[in-house]
């Protein structure tokens, strides 16, 4: 009899992955089907090059002020600062554009790194990941002041420890500062 429900149960949960397979390969339809043509643009949020401004929203003399206080080279040719007045005021449409979005019910931005709960779990600092450099660590004094217990120095990159004295690897030194020898002496 229980070799029954397990099998009864083993054929419901294939019954139910097949399901799931089903519904997810045709949800992957669904998304290559809206991802096989694009929505939108760039171009869209620049300016029709056709089309010239009646007003521009720069002028030459603002041009020549930005370019000064920005400490940029002035145009050499009324051609160049009629391209410069052109790119100004296609990169001025496109902000304009940026805040024509509605971005009602979206939160601002903190980071560029993964903001889910188990991503905060998984880079939560806890004691047990502390244990360690909480062992190097001693209270003493009235003060109850922390400080690190010695543990072994350093070693170099020969297999030698360092023992804190520069001046005992110098070649020359006079008093307490090493002597650089140069060929001008």
């Amino acid at each position: 009899m229980a070799f029954l429900r397990a099998g009864s149960r083993l054929s419901q949960s294939l019954r139910n992955n097949t399901n799931i397979l089903r519904s997810y390969s045709s949800q992957t339809a669904q998304l290559e089907s809206i991802l096989a043509r694009p929505s939108w643009s760039v171009r869209s949020l620049l300016p029709n090059e056709s089309s010239d401004p009646s007003t521009p929203s720069i002028t030459p003399k603002q041009l020549h002020h930005l370019l000064r206080l920005s400490a940029l080279p002035q145009p050499a040719s009324a051609a160049e600062e009629q391209s410069m007045l052109r790119t100004l005021e296609s990169q001025i449409h496109f902000v304009k554009e940026m805040q024509c979005v509605d971005t009602t019910g979206v939160e601002p931005l903190r980071s560029i790194r993964d903001e889910t709960a188990a991503a905060t779990q998984e880079t939560a600092i806890g004691l047990d990941q502390l244990r360690d450099a909480l062992a190097k660590e001693e209270v003493s004094g009235r003060r109850r002041r922390i400080q690190r217990i010695q543990g072994e120095r350093e070693s170099r990159p020969d297999g030698s420890t360092w023992d804190g004295d520069a001046l005992g690897y110098a070649s020359k030194t006079k008093g307490k500062y090493f002597v650089v020898e140069t060929g001008s002496s």
